[in-house]
Protein backbone atom coordinates (compact mmCIF):
# COMPACT_ATOMS: atom_id res chain seq x y z
CA UNK A 1 0.00 0.00 0.00
CA UNK A 2 1.13 3.45 -1.06
CA UNK A 3 1.47 5.64 2.26
CA UNK A 4 3.59 8.46 0.63
CA UNK A 5 -0.50 10.70 0.57
CA UNK A 6 -1.07 9.72 3.97
CA UNK A 7 -0.75 11.88 7.50
CA UNK A 8 2.53 12.29 9.11
CA UNK A 9 1.58 10.33 12.55
CA UNK A 10 0.12 7.50 10.04
CA UNK A 11 3.45 7.04 8.42
CA UNK A 12 5.06 7.34 11.48
CA UNK A 13 3.12 4.03 12.71
CA UNK A 14 3.10 2.00 9.29
CA UNK A 15 5.78 3.31 6.49
CA UNK A 16 7.66 -0.14 6.16
CA UNK A 17 6.21 -1.51 8.70
CA UNK A 18 3.22 -3.51 7.66
CA UNK A 19 2.05 -6.76 9.85
CA UNK A 20 3.61 -9.33 9.50
CA UNK A 21 2.74 -11.85 6.38
CA UNK A 22 3.43 -14.86 7.85
CA UNK A 23 1.71 -14.77 10.85
CA UNK A 24 -0.25 -11.38 11.62
CA UNK A 25 2.35 -9.64 13.84
CA UNK A 26 1.71 -6.14 14.07
CA UNK A 27 4.84 -4.92 15.54
CA UNK A 28 8.02 -5.62 13.11
CA UNK A 29 9.68 -8.84 14.99
CA UNK A 30 13.27 -8.02 16.17
CA UNK A 31 15.43 -10.20 13.34
CA UNK A 32 18.67 -10.88 15.63
CA UNK A 33 20.06 -13.17 13.22
CA UNK A 34 23.26 -12.83 11.69
CA UNK A 35 22.67 -14.72 8.22
CA UNK A 36 20.01 -15.83 6.20
CA UNK A 37 19.56 -19.37 4.87
CA UNK A 38 19.52 -19.45 0.95
CA UNK A 39 17.57 -21.01 -1.38
CA UNK A 40 20.27 -22.90 -3.39
CA UNK A 41 23.68 -21.19 -4.10
CA UNK A 42 23.46 -17.35 -4.68
CA UNK A 43 19.54 -17.85 -3.91
CA UNK A 44 18.41 -15.13 -1.74
CA UNK A 45 15.53 -15.12 0.71
CA UNK A 46 14.08 -11.65 0.55
CA UNK A 47 17.87 -10.16 -0.77
CA UNK A 48 18.70 -11.10 2.62
CA UNK A 49 22.42 -12.95 2.98
CA UNK A 50 24.64 -11.56 6.14
CA UNK A 51 23.07 -8.99 8.26
CA UNK A 52 25.65 -6.44 7.99
CA UNK A 53 24.54 -5.97 4.41
CA UNK A 54 20.83 -6.02 5.41
CA UNK A 55 18.35 -6.98 8.38
CA UNK A 56 14.72 -6.63 8.09
CA UNK A 57 14.07 -4.83 11.21
CA UNK A 58 16.73 -2.44 10.38
CA UNK A 59 15.29 -2.16 6.72
CA UNK A 60 12.01 -1.05 8.25
CA UNK A 61 13.57 1.67 10.04
CA UNK A 62 15.28 3.06 7.05
CA UNK A 63 11.64 2.43 4.80
CA UNK A 64 9.55 4.97 7.47
CA UNK A 65 12.75 7.50 8.07
CA UNK A 66 12.81 8.18 4.53
CA UNK A 67 8.88 8.19 4.47
CA UNK A 68 8.46 10.78 7.19
CA UNK A 69 11.52 12.71 5.54
CA UNK A 70 10.12 12.91 2.56
CA UNK A 71 13.17 11.08 0.78
CA UNK A 72 14.27 8.18 -1.78
CA UNK A 73 16.53 6.20 0.07
CA UNK A 74 17.20 5.86 4.25
CA UNK A 75 20.00 4.45 5.78
CA UNK A 76 20.58 3.48 9.40
CA UNK A 77 23.65 3.56 10.78
CA UNK A 78 24.81 3.18 14.64
CA UNK A 79 25.31 6.31 15.74
CA UNK A 80 24.68 10.23 14.37
CA UNK A 81 28.48 10.15 13.80
CA UNK A 82 28.76 6.79 11.73
CA UNK A 83 26.30 8.84 9.15
CA UNK A 84 27.46 11.78 8.85
CA UNK A 85 31.28 9.97 8.30
CA UNK A 86 29.71 7.85 5.42
CA UNK A 87 28.19 10.55 3.73
CA UNK A 88 31.93 12.15 3.62
CA UNK A 89 33.50 9.60 2.58
CA UNK A 90 30.72 9.34 -0.16
CA UNK A 91 30.91 13.02 -1.39
CA UNK A 92 34.03 13.89 -0.52
CA UNK A 93 37.61 13.46 -1.53
CA UNK A 94 41.17 15.06 -0.46
CA UNK A 95 41.56 18.48 -1.77
CA UNK A 96 37.64 19.19 -1.53
CA UNK A 97 35.80 21.78 0.62
CA UNK A 98 33.46 21.88 3.17
CA UNK A 99 31.22 25.07 4.58
CA UNK A 100 30.16 24.12 7.90
CA UNK A 101 28.18 26.09 10.79
CA UNK A 102 30.35 28.55 12.64
CA UNK A 103 28.84 26.75 16.29
CA UNK A 104 28.52 23.58 14.36
CA UNK A 105 27.60 20.74 17.55
CA UNK A 106 31.08 19.89 19.12
CA UNK A 107 31.19 16.17 17.18
CA UNK A 108 30.68 17.29 14.06
CA UNK A 109 32.93 19.67 14.29
CA UNK A 110 35.04 17.29 15.97
CA UNK A 111 35.20 15.10 12.67
CA UNK A 112 35.79 17.42 9.85
CA UNK A 113 38.93 18.84 12.28
CA UNK A 114 40.12 15.53 13.84
CA UNK A 115 39.85 13.11 11.28
CA UNK A 116 39.20 14.82 7.70
CA UNK A 117 41.69 17.32 8.03
CA UNK A 118 44.49 15.38 8.45
CA UNK A 119 42.57 13.47 5.09
CA UNK A 120 43.34 16.59 3.09
CA UNK A 121 39.37 17.97 3.63
CA UNK A 122 39.45 21.27 4.23
CA UNK A 123 36.45 23.42 5.83
CA UNK A 124 35.19 26.96 6.27
CA UNK A 125 33.19 27.82 9.28
CA UNK A 126 30.52 30.24 8.67
CA UNK A 127 27.41 32.14 10.06
CA UNK A 128 24.45 29.83 8.12
CA UNK A 129 22.00 32.17 9.44
CA UNK A 130 23.51 35.13 6.76
CA UNK A 131 23.13 33.06 3.59
CA UNK A 132 25.26 35.87 1.87
CA UNK A 133 28.04 34.97 4.02
CA UNK A 134 27.51 31.15 3.58
CA UNK A 135 28.13 32.00 -0.60
CA UNK A 136 30.75 34.16 0.34
CA UNK A 137 32.49 31.14 1.83
CA UNK A 138 32.31 28.67 -0.99
CA UNK A 139 35.50 28.17 -3.11
CA UNK A 140 34.42 27.66 -6.78
CA UNK A 141 35.20 24.12 -7.93
CA UNK A 142 36.41 22.55 -4.66
CA UNK A 143 33.24 22.97 -2.39
CA UNK A 144 31.41 19.91 -2.43
CA UNK A 145 29.23 20.33 0.82
CA UNK A 146 26.74 23.07 2.23
CA UNK A 147 26.75 21.51 5.60
CA UNK A 148 24.25 23.06 7.81
CA UNK A 149 22.28 22.40 11.32
CA UNK A 150 18.83 24.33 11.53
CA UNK A 151 18.25 25.73 14.53
CA UNK A 152 21.73 24.59 15.14
CA UNK A 153 23.60 23.30 18.59
CA UNK A 154 23.53 25.05 20.57
CA UNK A 155 22.94 28.82 19.48
CA UNK A 156 19.66 27.63 17.83
CA UNK A 157 20.77 29.87 15.09
CA UNK A 158 18.12 29.40 11.95
CA UNK A 159 19.26 28.58 8.51
CA UNK A 160 16.64 29.72 5.15
CA UNK A 161 16.64 26.12 3.38
CA UNK A 162 15.31 27.57 0.64
CA UNK A 163 17.42 29.73 0.17
CA UNK A 164 20.72 27.97 0.60
CA UNK A 165 19.95 24.81 -1.84
CA UNK A 166 20.33 27.25 -4.52
CA UNK A 167 23.17 28.96 -3.12
CA UNK A 168 23.88 25.12 -3.07
CA UNK A 169 23.06 24.44 -6.65
CA UNK A 170 24.75 27.27 -8.04
CA UNK A 171 27.98 26.26 -6.79
CA UNK A 172 27.72 22.64 -7.88
CA UNK A 173 27.97 21.60 -4.01
CA UNK A 174 25.24 19.27 -2.00
CA UNK A 175 23.00 20.86 0.86
CA UNK A 176 23.09 18.99 3.66
CA UNK A 177 20.74 19.56 6.55
CA UNK A 178 21.36 18.18 10.60
CA UNK A 179 17.61 17.24 11.39
CA UNK A 180 17.83 16.44 14.78
CA UNK A 181 16.56 19.19 16.63
CA UNK A 182 13.67 20.26 14.45
CA UNK A 183 12.99 15.82 13.66
CA UNK A 184 10.70 15.81 10.01
CA UNK A 185 7.28 16.31 12.05
CA UNK A 186 8.42 20.06 12.32
CA UNK A 187 10.65 20.55 9.22
CA UNK A 188 11.53 18.41 6.16
CA UNK A 189 14.23 19.68 3.92
CA UNK A 190 14.27 17.35 1.14
CA UNK A 191 11.00 19.53 0.24
CA UNK A 192 12.53 22.57 0.69
CA UNK A 193 15.71 21.73 -1.46
CA UNK A 194 18.08 20.28 0.34
CA UNK A 195 20.16 17.12 -1.13
CA UNK A 196 20.63 15.37 2.12
CA UNK A 197 19.28 14.95 5.50
CA UNK A 198 21.64 13.53 8.60
CA UNK A 199 20.03 12.38 11.66
CA UNK A 200 21.18 11.69 14.68
CA UNK A 201 18.38 8.98 15.57
CA UNK A 202 19.08 8.45 19.25
CA UNK A 203 17.95 12.07 20.30
CA UNK A 204 14.15 12.68 19.54
CA UNK A 205 13.52 9.92 17.09
CA UNK A 206 14.36 7.46 19.63
CA UNK A 207 12.63 10.07 22.19
CA UNK A 208 13.45 7.59 25.51
CA UNK A 209 17.44 8.10 26.12
CA UNK A 210 17.76 4.08 25.23
CA UNK A 211 19.37 3.92 21.85
CA UNK A 212 22.05 5.32 20.20
CA UNK A 213 22.16 5.58 15.99
CA UNK A 214 22.04 7.78 12.91
CA UNK A 215 20.60 7.95 9.66
CA UNK A 216 20.93 9.74 6.31
CA UNK A 217 18.36 10.45 4.01
CA UNK A 218 18.84 10.85 0.09
CA UNK A 219 16.60 13.20 -1.94
CA UNK A 220 18.74 10.92 -4.59
CA UNK A 221 18.27 7.22 -5.01
CA UNK A 222 21.78 7.05 -6.83
CA UNK A 223 23.28 8.80 -3.39
CA UNK A 224 21.35 7.11 -1.29
CA UNK A 225 22.81 3.82 -2.31
CA UNK A 226 26.23 4.99 -2.50
CA UNK A 227 25.91 6.05 1.30
CA UNK A 228 24.91 2.55 1.35
CA UNK A 229 27.56 0.78 -0.16
CA UNK A 230 29.64 2.66 2.91
CA UNK A 231 27.56 1.47 5.46
CA UNK A 232 28.06 -2.02 4.58
CA UNK A 233 31.32 -1.82 3.40
CA UNK A 234 32.66 -0.30 6.84
CA UNK A 235 30.17 -2.00 9.01
CA UNK A 236 28.64 0.92 11.25
CA UNK A 237 25.05 -0.45 10.88
CA UNK A 238 22.20 -0.47 13.35
CA UNK A 239 21.92 -3.39 14.80
CA UNK A 240 18.45 -5.22 15.00
CA UNK A 241 17.90 -4.19 18.98
CA UNK A 242 18.69 -0.65 17.72
CA UNK A 243 16.82 -0.11 14.91
CA UNK A 244 13.45 -1.37 16.77
CA UNK A 245 13.80 1.07 19.60
CA UNK A 246 14.10 4.23 17.21
CA UNK A 247 11.08 2.44 15.26
CA UNK A 248 9.05 2.64 18.57
CA UNK A 249 10.02 6.12 19.17
CA UNK A 250 9.01 7.00 15.98
CA UNK A 251 5.34 6.11 16.39
CA UNK A 252 4.56 8.96 19.11
CA UNK A 253 6.80 11.30 17.50
CA UNK A 254 4.15 13.33 16.42
CA UNK A 255 2.52 13.75 19.94
CA UNK A 256 5.98 14.02 21.82
CA UNK A 257 6.81 16.94 19.76
CA UNK A 258 3.75 18.78 20.29
CA UNK A 259 4.27 18.41 24.20
CA UNK A 260 8.05 19.30 23.62
CA UNK A 261 6.68 22.49 22.10
CA UNK A 262 4.38 23.18 24.56
CA UNK A 263 6.95 22.74 27.52
CA UNK A 264 9.18 24.66 25.63
CA UNK A 265 7.65 27.59 25.50
CA UNK A 266 6.54 27.91 29.21
CA UNK A 267 10.08 27.82 29.61
CA UNK A 268 10.88 30.26 27.27
CA UNK A 269 8.53 32.51 29.03
CA UNK A 270 10.21 32.14 32.44
CA UNK A 271 13.56 33.02 30.99
CA UNK A 272 12.57 35.97 29.13
CA UNK A 273 13.38 39.02 31.68
CA UNK A 274 14.03 36.76 34.43
CA UNK A 275 16.52 38.46 36.69
CA UNK A 276 19.12 35.48 36.20
CA UNK A 277 18.97 34.95 32.61
CA UNK A 278 20.51 38.04 30.03
CA UNK A 279 19.62 36.33 27.09
CA UNK A 280 17.61 33.56 25.60
CA UNK A 281 18.20 31.78 22.09
CA UNK A 282 14.83 30.44 21.07
CA UNK A 283 13.44 30.56 17.59
CA UNK A 284 10.15 31.10 18.57
CA UNK A 285 10.93 34.37 20.05
CA UNK A 286 9.69 37.04 18.01
CA UNK A 287 12.83 39.21 18.27
CA UNK A 288 15.20 35.30 17.03
CA UNK A 289 16.75 37.27 14.13
CA UNK A 290 15.71 33.33 12.69
CA UNK A 291 12.05 33.82 13.78
CA UNK A 292 10.34 34.60 10.21
CA UNK A 293 12.59 32.04 8.64
CA UNK A 294 11.58 29.32 11.12
CA UNK A 295 8.20 30.23 11.19
CA UNK A 296 8.16 29.96 7.37
CA UNK A 297 9.97 26.38 6.95
CA UNK A 298 8.76 25.29 11.05
CA UNK A 299 5.57 23.60 11.53
CA UNK A 300 6.66 24.94 15.47
CA UNK A 301 10.10 26.05 17.29
CA UNK A 302 11.14 22.71 18.65
CA UNK A 303 11.83 21.12 22.39
CA UNK A 304 15.60 23.20 22.58
CA UNK A 305 16.38 26.43 24.29
CA UNK A 306 19.63 27.92 25.20
CA UNK A 307 20.70 31.05 27.43
CA UNK A 308 22.74 32.79 29.32
CA UNK A 309 23.60 33.80 32.78
CA UNK A 310 23.96 37.25 33.70
CA UNK A 311 26.22 36.60 36.42
CA UNK A 312 28.38 34.66 34.40
CA UNK A 313 29.95 31.06 34.14
CA UNK A 314 30.44 29.76 37.88
CA UNK A 315 26.70 30.95 38.26
CA UNK A 316 25.61 29.02 34.89
CA UNK A 317 27.31 25.79 36.57
CA UNK A 318 25.65 26.67 39.62
CA UNK A 319 22.86 26.74 38.56
CA UNK A 320 23.13 23.17 36.32
CA UNK A 321 23.88 21.85 39.49
CA UNK A 322 20.78 22.60 41.66
CA UNK A 323 18.54 21.72 39.53
CA UNK A 324 16.03 18.38 40.43
CA UNK A 325 14.04 17.41 37.98
CA UNK A 326 16.44 18.53 34.81
CA UNK A 327 19.08 16.16 34.54
CA UNK A 328 22.36 16.64 34.03
CA UNK A 329 23.70 15.01 31.31
CA UNK A 330 24.53 15.33 27.85
CA UNK A 331 22.43 14.35 24.63
CA UNK A 332 18.74 15.65 24.11
CA UNK A 333 15.34 14.82 22.83
CA UNK A 334 14.49 12.30 25.34
CA UNK A 335 11.20 12.82 27.08
CA UNK A 336 12.72 13.44 30.32
CA UNK A 337 14.23 17.26 30.85
CA UNK A 338 18.01 17.67 30.60
CA UNK A 339 20.24 20.74 31.26
CA UNK A 340 23.99 21.23 30.49
CA UNK A 341 26.72 23.62 30.05
CA UNK A 342 27.93 22.98 26.46
CA UNK A 343 31.22 25.07 26.73
CA UNK A 344 32.42 22.16 28.65
CA UNK A 345 30.30 19.35 28.38
CA UNK A 346 28.55 19.13 24.52
CA UNK A 347 30.90 21.65 23.07
CA UNK A 348 34.18 20.81 24.93
CA UNK A 349 35.81 20.09 21.72
CA UNK A 350 35.51 23.91 20.14
CA UNK A 351 36.96 25.59 22.59
CA UNK A 352 39.60 27.66 21.16
CA UNK A 353 38.23 27.68 17.98
CA UNK A 354 36.08 29.87 15.40
CA UNK A 355 33.43 28.02 17.55
CA UNK A 356 33.80 28.47 20.87
CA UNK A 357 30.54 29.06 22.56
CA UNK A 358 30.10 30.98 25.52
CA UNK A 359 31.36 29.60 28.90
CA UNK A 360 27.88 31.14 30.89
CA UNK A 361 25.83 29.04 28.26
CA UNK A 362 23.17 26.86 29.79
CA UNK A 363 21.60 24.41 27.08
CA UNK A 364 18.08 22.89 27.96
CA UNK A 365 16.30 19.83 26.06
CA UNK A 366 12.54 20.66 27.49
CA UNK A 367 11.25 17.45 27.94
CA UNK A 368 7.35 16.09 28.13
CA UNK A 369 7.33 16.11 32.31
CA UNK A 370 4.36 18.19 33.66
CA UNK A 371 5.25 21.64 32.97
CA UNK A 372 4.66 23.64 36.17
CA UNK A 373 7.51 21.21 37.94
CA UNK A 374 9.88 22.10 35.46
CA UNK A 375 9.27 25.91 35.63
CA UNK A 376 9.41 25.67 39.75
CA UNK A 377 12.91 23.57 39.19
CA UNK A 378 14.42 26.48 36.50
CA UNK A 379 13.29 29.24 39.31
CA UNK A 380 15.04 27.79 42.18
CA UNK A 381 18.03 26.78 40.79
CA UNK A 382 18.48 30.26 39.13
CA UNK A 383 17.48 31.99 42.18
CA UNK A 384 20.94 30.46 43.50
Amino acid sequence: MDLQHLGFDTRAIHAGQPPNAENGAVMTPIYATSTYKQDGVGGLRGGYEYSRTGNPTRRALEECLASLEGGARGIAFASGMAAEDALIRVTCAPGDHVVIPNDAYGGTYRLFKQVFDPWGLDHTPAPVHDSAAVAAAVRPGRTKLIWIETPSNPLLGVADIDTLAHVAEDSGALLVVDNTFATPYLQQPLLLGADVVVHSTTKYAGGHSDVVGGAVVTASPELGAAVATVQNSTGATAGPFDSYLVMRGLKTLGVRMDRHCDNTERVVALLVGHPAVSDVFYPGLTDHPGHDVAAKQMKRFGGMVSFRVAAGREAAVHACNRTRIFTLAESLGGVESLIELPAIMTHASVAGSALEVPADLIRLSVGIESVEDLLADLDRALAG
